[in-house]
């Protein structure tokens, strides 16, 4: 189930990036953005040691690392992270001097009808990762290499309406599900360890990923599979929503950037410049998926889509501005959305056993 992560061709190349002096602890290493992660921080350091920590919940998944377990420099550890006891642990007996947090609750519909496991994942578990680390940095003398890097969304911005301007760094907080509520909560704890402790933090905040291993819930796999199923590809109400599309292997790029040159305490915003309307996104695929997959139950793929009911308050509108990014790191994105899409969806027909096991999965539990 290997891919092909690409070494880092933007702005600061690889090798030029100084070496971690120890471990770098990787939460959520088994998720869709978390895994993909893995692999380019493996393709691109081979020689620094990887701690995963997944606590591996119903989108966690340990084959999407089964091309590389086992290697010597990668240590996979299933736990939660708000376990204080195990991160401490880790912490010391692996001499951590990053974290890496992408572990987090992170789909809204799912945040509508079961708030509770955000707030505990997403608010408490940074809290838990902040204070062990804080506390694991003090006891090293307070070393000025060390790191907290913590991936948030474009989300916690709130919705924007088709006039206006992409989010920057200094827009204002105004989240609209209890998701991005409580991902800004956890914004503002990671900022608050900087302002208050001096604590090396770091915090970027992304437009919707795609590309490999992504959760069949989320839309572009979604209306993959169910394209090669057959079966109906919802739309929310008028499909006029519009998203900015990063794929994954571009915001490893930049977060690999922004963990070894950016500057402690700031925020970077992280785009893919590709904003697009949820209803053309959705023809794209169909389009692709006629050219790409042989034998489809349903020809064109287009007569399934079908358009339900909105959701509760459903953004209009995310549009990232990556300026900081791009001038004070020299990051910016490769992928198109025609390059990045069509990777995505020869990925998704091609590797069929992957989510098919997930669905099996998902059915019996």
């Amino acid at each position: 189930m290997s891919i092909d992560i690409p070494k880092i061709t933007t702005g600061v190349v690889a090798d030029s990036l100084p070496a971690l002096t120890s471990s770098i602890l990787i939460t959520g290493g088994a998720g869709f953005i978390g895994s993909n992660f893995v692999h380019h921080w493996y393709e691109n350091h081979p020689s620094e040691r990887m701690i995963v920590l997944d606590a591996l919940t119903y989108a966690g998944n340990r084959q999407n690392l089964a091309d590389i377990q086992g290697k010597a420099n990668l240590r996979f550890v299933k736990g939660d992270i708000c376990d204080r006891a195990l991160v401490d642990k880790l912490l010391a007996e692996e001499s951590i001097s990053a974290i890496v947090h992408f572990a987090a609750e992170s789909h809204v519909d799912r945040s509508i009808v079961a708030p509770d496991a955000f707030i505990q994942t997403n608010v408490v578990g940074t809290f838990t990762l902040l204070e062990a680390f804080r506390h694991h940095w003090d006891k090293q003398g307070n070393p000025n290499n060390y790191r907290f890097l913590h991936i948030s969304t474009d989300e916690v911005y709130g919705s924007l309406d088709p006039e206006d301007p992409p989010f920057t760094e200094t827009t204002p907080y105004a989240p609209n599900s209890p998701y991005s509520a409580s991902k800004a909560g956890s914004d503002h704890l990671v900022r608050s360890y900087h302002h208050t402790y001096g604590l090396p933090t770091l915090i970027t905040n992304c437009s919707n990923n795609y590309g490999p291993y992504h959760f069949p819930e989320k839309l572009i796999p979604l209306i993959c599979i169910n394209i090669l199923l057959g079966k109906p590809l919802p739309v929310y109400g008028d499909g006029l929503n519009i998203r900015d599309w990063l794929h994954v292997w571009d915001h490893c790029c930049a977060l690999d950037i922004v963990i070894h040159q950016g500057k402690p305490g700031q925020t970077y915003n992280i785009g893919g410049n590709n904003e697009i309307k949820n209803i053309d996104l959705v023809q794209m695929i169909c389009k692709l998926m006629d050219e790409l997959a042989p034998n489809l139950p349903v020809s064109p793929a287009s007569k399934l889509i079908t358009f339900v009911k909105d959701r509760p308050g459903h953004d209009r509108r995310y549009a990232i501005n990556a300026t900081k990014i791009k001038t004070e790191l020299g990051w910016e994105p490769q992928q198109t959305i025609s390059t990045g899409l069509r990777q995505t969806v020869e990925w998704y027909v091609t590797h069929r056993y992957w989510w098919e096991s997930i669905l099996e999965k998902l059915k019996a539990d």
